[in-house]
């Protein structure tokens, strides 16, 4: 599968991280399925794959609020990433876009933005060996608003240096579409893994 790019001379490319350069939502939903099942705390494929690119501490404290929980919200985000980063060996980069980061790395200026932790998203890039094709990181507790609101893309911008117009945003989730067309953007919609028959749930 080829990712359809809209029309223009892009001066910089912007990339969400989770299921956009790297193929971690299963990863990341094992990882929260193991975490919230230690809370008795119920979490659907649907729902997890709807809030795409919302930061951890906020799918917690939303869980919190529509199951009447008291979870621990910063305790159990770490919790989570734990279990995520013992299964990074099996993390591998989505094809259809390491094809355009490996083509105009070097020509354009590359961001990353992402709802997930800096620690989170650094380990991801460096497990796929993809950490240092990237001038700027913008992630959880960079910005006030996060996805769908434009500030983490604008951010991303800024430090770039690019007008958002000249921007060429790859998302995977409907937040951050939403977030970058805010922002005044170009996207273009990266397949989820159920589209690009990648998906798998580990027990």
């Amino acid at each position: 599968m080829k990712l359809a790019l809209p029309p223009g001379n892009f001066a910089a490319y912007i990339f969400d991280c989770d299921g956009t350069i790297v193929d971690s939502m299963p990863l990341h939903f094992v990882a929260w399925r193991r975490a919230l099942g230690e809370w008795n705390c119920k979490f659907t494929e649907e729902q997890f794959y709807a809030w795409g690119g919302v930061p951890t501490d906020e799918i917690i404290s939303r869980l919190n609020v529509e199951q009447s929980l008291r979870m621990p919200v910063e305790e159990l985000a770490l919790r989570k990433e734990e279990m995520y980063y013992a299964d990074l060996p099996n993390l591998k980069p989505v094809p259809e876009v390491l094809e355009h980061i490996l083509a105009q790395h070097g020509r354009i200026p590359f961001a990353v933005v992402s709802g997930g932790t800096r620690e989170s998203v650094t380990k991801s890039l460096a497990a796929t060996n993809l950490l240092d094709r990237f001038d700027t990181l913008v992630c959880a507790g960079d910005y006030v608003k996060s996805k769908p609101d434009p500030e983490p893309f604008l951010l991303a911008a800024q430090r770039l240096g690019i007008a958002p117009s000249s921007c060429l945003v790859f998302e995977d989730t409907v937040i951050g579409i939403q977030s970058a067309t805010a922002a005044g953007m170009a996207t273009v919609k990266v397949p989820s893994p159920h589209e690009r028959n990648t998906h798998r749930i580990l027990p």
